[in-house]
């Protein structure tokens, strides 16, 4: 009780003298007191308020990467007695975050940290005041400080990259305006495991997908814009567009598929491309058929072989209309460099028909030809589609495949998808399309040795004698003797032909 009555005492006295010492001098006696108690404290405070400044108008980036960041730390690990659970429609899992005026602990390099939410009310006003307060100790803080502080920035852009939701983009034919793109949530669910790939392929693509998403500091110091360009191209059905969802799954982009029918013009082109996001993959499929790119240069040449007619130059027809140094500033031009972390997909048919300069390194920096399936691709489908590992029948899908009777993807799959639930019937249709296919669809056969041909022969000698390029990225093995020879006898039998014509005339 004497102790109480001490304490009620000094309690009183500090409300006296609260009330009658000046307004500064208690001021300077609170400053004090916290001097000498950090002075005291082995541990050192550091505040981060949600806005910069006195106005509290802009807001603190920090303050945010430290919430993402928090929101990233496995809850099962914390020691915070109270978590608040949100989750928000653009996100695509359940966020934790500290409670107002809980803290919660962290270890990083041997040392523990803790974070405590501060939330205020502000007087006289229905806003709250909100910050972070950082606890380290205070002779590992200057060792400490900035290491913690990149390791925070980099966790919460990778937690910030995962956990939104990606969306699927499309140009709306206004690329002048304010925004040319709408969009939807994307929600493809394919993924290199699911995807009817040779493991050897979808190991380079997705070893040269994460060096590109890695290779930050790398683009910066040798001077190049961090972006990448790929070309897929190879018969329908083959998974192009599987593919391109795959890639935008593995690397959390979002995607932009640019319809170029609907570009008025190379700026609106520009203005599109200005309004896409970093992180992000853009898409041109059937670049072939888009628009008449491949003629272009042809024409040009036969306008300054002809004069023009009546003074007027042909110009005037093409300004209207996205041209093919419009569609290579795109990919390659400065206007390219406005943003970082961007793949540019092209996607086509025959590969032959694509204009030389959009497909040399730069501009489409990895060709990929995808094909018919191989074995391991076989077999992924039937794992998705059926759920097996192993058959009786897969020795026999694998001569059949050896003979010549591979089928695409898509063909497969529609076999398969139509008796998912009877096994063994589908690996029977399965083999009787192949060997349909080996028997009595010599006509399709040619088809495809022609497109081989022609593939071949459309690339350049480069890409031929560096083997492990990517110029020669294929999904399934061909025979590539075979290949080279037709090309020469091609080649070959072209020149006689030449010759002949240059004799008879």
């Amino acid at each position: 009780m004497e102790i109480l009555s001490q304490l009620w005492s000094l309690l009183g006295l500090l409300t006296v003298l609260q009330n009658v010492l000046p307004s500064q001098l208690l001021s300077l006696l609170h400053s004090l007191y916290e001097s000498l108690q950090d002075l005291l404290s082995p541990y050192s405070y550091l505040e981060i308020p949600e806005f910069n400044g006195y106005c509290g108008v802009e807001l603190n980036d920090l303050y945010r990467h430290v919430t993402l960041y928090i929101n990233a730390v496995d809850p099962s690990a914390t020691t915070c007695r109270r978590l608040t659970l949100t989750r928000s429609k653009s996100s695509t899992r359940f966020s934790f975050a500290v409670a107002p005026n809980h803290s919660v602990r962290d270890v990083f390099s041997g040392h523990t940290l803790s974070w405590t939410h501060h939330v205020d009310p502000v007087p006289d006003s229905l806003e709250e005041r909100r910050s972070f307060v950082l606890k380290l100790p205070k002779r590992h803080r200057q060792a400490l400080l900035s290491p913690y502080l990149d390791h925070i920035l980099l966790k919460a852009e990778e937690f910030e990259r995962v956990s939104r939701e990606r969306r699927l983009f499309t140009n709306n034919g206004h690329g002048s305006y304010e925004s040319g793109w709408v969009s939807v949530p994307f929600r493809h669910p394919s993924t290199f495991d699911t995807l009817a790939l040779e493991p050897q392929l979808k190991k380079q693509i997705t070893d040269d997908l994460m060096a590109f998403s890695n290779g930050k500091e790398f683009y910066h110091r040798v001077g190049r814009a961090w972006k990448r360009g790929y070309l897929l191209y190879g018969p329908p059905g083959t998974g192009k567009s599987s593919l391109i969802a795959a890639m935008a799954n593995y690397l959390c982009y979002d995607v932009y598929d640019l319809e170029l029918t609907k570009v008025s013009d190379n700026s609106e082109l520009r203005a599109l491309l200005i309004q896409t996001t970093n992180r992000s993959i853009i898409v041109i499929e059937d670049i072939d058929c888009s628009v008449d790119l491949t003629a272009e240069r042809g024409s040009k040449n036969r306008k300054r072989s002809q004069p023009s007619i009546n003074g007027h130059d042909d110009e005037d027809q093409q300004s209207g209309r996205v041209t093919l140094s419009g569609l290579l500033n795109f990919t390659d031009g400065l206007w390219s460099c406005c943003g970082e972390e961007r793949i540019i997909v092209f996607t086509t048919n025959h590969k032959v028909n694509v204009d030389p300069a959009l497909l040399r390194c730069g501009r489409m920096d990895v060709h990929v030809s995808l094909g018919a399936c191989g074995p391991a691709a076989f077999r992924a489908l039937v794992k998705n589609y059926l759920g097996l590992d192993t058959h009786a029948l897969m020795e026999v899908v694998d001569n059949c495949l050896r003979s010549g009777g591979a089928l695409t993807p898509a063909q497969i799959g529609e076999i398969l998808l139509r008796n998912r639930g009877e096994a063994d019937v589908a690996m029977r249709e399965v083999v009787a399309a192949m060997q349909a296919r080996i028997l009595g669809g010599r006509r399709e056969q040619v088809k495809d040795s022609q497109y081989c041909e022609v593939e071949a022969g459309s690339r350049s000698p480069e890409s031929v004698l560096l083997r492990g390029s990517p110029e020669n990225w294929v999904s399934s093995p061909g025979k590539k003797r075979k290949i080279k020879f037709l090309v020469r006898l091609r080649s070959l039998t072209k020149s006689d032909s030449g010759r002949r014509g240059v004799g008879d005339h």
